[in-house]
């Protein structure tokens, strides 16, 4: 399981990038697929297998191996 800051780091390395605050989550915007998509504020947080993987689809971006 990863932390919510290295998936951060992840997606910032491929373009992503924080958008605004939203209600309980931070939304961020994927240029990769145009998306906007919500992320924990809580960078400490473990994120589960299935949340990772959700994720990752919405911002294209692939799991490291």
């Amino acid at each position: 399981m990863s932390k919510v800051a290295e998936l951060k780091r992840d997606f910032k390395k491929t373009g992503c990038r924080f958008d605004h605050e939203g209600t309980n989550h931070e939304i961020w915007y994927s240029p990769i697929t145009d998306n906007y998509f919500p992320m924990s504020r809580h960078n400490n947080e473990e994120v589960g297998k299935r949340l990772e993987a959700a994720l990752r689809r919405q911002a294209g971006v692939p799991k490291k191996r």
